[in-house]
């Protein structure tokens, strides 16, 4: 029986990618993964995050992170909700995996939903194998399924590399990318203001982007 857990990391950031991690286990492995002490990635420190994706890779039979850039995203955002893109990022991880059984972190209020519209997704692709895996979606499943938690570890340490990698290229530390983060928020309006447009590095389509050009613009 091989089992999957999916999760992202970077759904809500105006900086940066969304990483959607995916890993494929044989089911009688689970409890290696329990043993190595995975959870919520958000409530890891980072250095351990790191020691726990190396630890994933060697007892998972496959780790994938399916990276959507920020213009990817504003671009399917013209053509679809946030929950939409969702469905469709964990559709093309399960698409990668294809396992007997598949445990997601729902991605929408309603858990039920988003396991039957991600199965549905597959379908189109798959419809033989999705008439045989079984998907399971829950909310705050990376703290409830070990596979789940492997999967926000491995996506978060992947988002944070390429994170770090930006402000090395930028040569500024813009903080945590989040709306909420003064820094973030901070950067984002001196950037505008010293070029005249945003960053590739910013999902435009996020009101806080917006909300800057618009405040801005004039100055």
């Amino acid at each position: 029986m091989k089992v999957a857990g999916i999760d992202e990391a970077g759904k809500g950031p105006v900086i940066g990618p969304m990483c959607v991690g995916g890993v494929l286990i044989e089911e009688s492995k689970i409890t290696s993964l329990k043993n190595l002490g995975v959870a919520d990635s958000k409530k890891i420190a980072p250095k351990k995050r790191e020691l726990l994706a190396y630890q994933i890779e060697k007892y998972a039979e496959r780790v994938f992170v399916l990276e959507i850039a920020p213009q990817q995203i504003d671009e399917f955002r013209k053509l679809m909700s946030m929950n939409d893109i969702m469905v469709l990022a964990f559709s093309k991880v399960l698409e990668e995996l294809h396992p007997d059984e598949a445990y997601v972190d729902a991605a929408d209020v309603n858990e039920e939903r988003f396991g039957k519209r991600l199965l549905q997704k597959y379908a189109k692709t798959h419809p033989e194998r999705a008439k045989t895996v079984s998907v399971v979606s829950r909310h705050q499943a990376d703290a409830i399924y070990p596979v789940v938690s492997a999967a926000s570890i491995v996506a978060k340490v992947r988002r944070d590399a390429i994170i770090e990698d930006i402000k090395k290229d930028i040569g500024i530390d813009f903080g945590s990318g989040y709306p909420s983060d003064p820094k973030t928020k901070q950067f984002l309006k001196d950037w505008f203001k010293n070029h005249g447009a945003l960053p590739d590095i910013v999902r435009h389509s996020w009101k806080t982007a917006e909300n800057v050009v618009t405040e801005n613009s004039g100055l």
